[in-house]
């Protein structure tokens, strides 16, 4: 990457949303560190390593039904689902306390959901297709009414992993599902990539933060709590620096600073053509950066590349727009650097139930509310006023209605991309 990569087509044409978030993944490696966790602490953290069974799951033949086991040997070819067959109860398995005797020919076992099948039998028939009549002192019997095919209801021992599967791949975020499946193979402890560290501020002599009087012409600066939100979704451990003023020497600190303590650097403000030179300055004298006029609506002004060692995205200001930016670029490379093996934001289709208004030029990330109709048909409808500055929209929307550079308006009724945000923080 070129410091100050100005003179590149980036800088001169408009870049499509899909190349710039290629160009920043393959910029982006994962970070070097481990750590070595509870179980319960992994959820949500991204695998080290591959996770290998040591034993077969589930590690014995068992019961899929509470009812009685028997021997297929019994099922002689005469024997129809309209016919019967009386067995003696030669005992029982409980989960937990197998029957370990000998099953001879003619007989079965009650058996209970979860229980060691024993050698001798294969079959399980459910309890319901069953009848357990009075039987003569010294001996009982079951009568099965239904007839099972062979080997009906019986979990096989490895059915869900064998001996030295790799059952959870490194980069796997794990998900509860996870946890249990790491509990079945009796693993206390799992090797997950260390946290990220990140650091983010807000440039601009108008920002005061929350607490402070406004004077005239200050607003309070929003920015910072939507990258904490954010952040905070991704589960790494944040600095917060504030807001930072207009001040060459204050500007340059702060990112020395930064780039000293953090993995990622994050900025909303002073990258649009215009604003704060300070900002363009100081990163063109301490990083290797490029910036970059997008194709996007909201938020065509980007920058990225290095401070240090530390990964850097300038962001717009606008509120809207950082949002926007950062689950598009921002967040994909995060994962990345976490080690996460799936990064960019899912998207699905869904109709919509009236125009959504857009002029040819660029990609229009709007803000959208998605419902699931009656009849289980994803649709789509506007949260309100599209502006960039307007928070209103995107508190109410659940999702982005991506809507393609060259198109224009979207008629009622046809079919869009939508990206969920419940997607974008998985």
């Amino acid at each position: 990457m070129s410091q100050n990569d100005t003179s590149s087509p980036g800088m001169n044409r408009f870049l499509s949303v899909s190349e710039v978030q290629k160009r920043i993944i393959n910029d982006t490696k994962a970070v070097v560190g481990t750590e070595q966790i509870a179980l319960r602490q992994a959820l949500g953290r991204v695998l080290a390593t591959d996770v290998i069974a040591t034993f077969d799951t589930p590690p014995c033949d068992n019961s899929g039904m509470d009812g009685y086991a028997f021997s297929s040997k019994e099922l002689s070819s005469d024997i129809n689902e309209q016919a019967t067959l009386t067995l003696k109860i030669a005992g029982q398995s409980f989960a937990g306390h197998p029957y370990n005797g000998e099953i001879a020919a003619g007989e079965a076992i009650r058996i209970m959901t979860g229980a060691q099948v024993p050698d001798g039998v294969d079959t399980v028939v459910m309890q319901e297709h069953t009848e357990t009549p009075d039987n003569t002192p010294g001996e009982k019997t079951v009568t099965i009414t239904n007839i099972p095919k062979p080997f009906a209801n019986v979990r096989k021992a490895g059915d869900d992993l064998t001996t030295g599967q790799t059952f959870l791949s490194k980069g796997k975020k794990l998900s509860p599902t996870d946890l249990a499946f790491l509990a079945t193979q009796g693993i206390a402890e799992v090797k997950v990539s260390r946290k990220l560290r990140v650091a983010f501020f807000s440039t601009g002599d108008e920002l005061r933060s929350i607490g402070e009087t406004l004077g005239e012409g200050d607003i309070y600066d929003s920015n910072r709590y939507s990258l904490y939100g954010l952040l905070k979704n991704l589960d790494v451990e944040m600095i917060d620096m504030g807001v930072i003023p207009d001040d060459r020497q204050a500007i340059e600190d702060a990112f020395k600073t930064a780039a000293d303590l953090a993995d990622a650097v994050i900025t909303s403000g002073g990258v649009s053509v215009g604003e704060a030179d300070f900002v363009k300055e100081t990163l063109e004298k301490l990083g290797q950066i490029n910036f970059w006029k997008i194709s996007m609506k909201p938020g065509k002004p980007l920058a990225f590349g290095t401070l240090g060692n530390s990964l850097f995205f300038g962001l717009p200001g606008n509120p809207v727009a950082v949002i926007a930016t950062f689950y598009q670029f921002v967040q994909p490379a995060l994962k990345r650097m976490k080690g996460q093996d799936i990064v960019l934001p899912l998207v699905i289709k869904a109709r919509t139930t009236e125009l959504l208004k857009k002029r040819p030029g660029r990609t229009d990330f709007q803000r959208g509310i998605l419902t699931q109709s009656d009849s289980g048909e994803l649709t789509v409808k506007n949260a309100g006023t599209q502006a960039s500055h307007v928070l209103t929209a995107m508190s109410r929307a659940n999702c982005f209605i991506i809507i393609p550079a060259q198109s224009g308006s979207i008629e009622a009724g046809e079919m869009v991309n939508v990206q969920p945000f419940d997607g974008l923080l998985s």
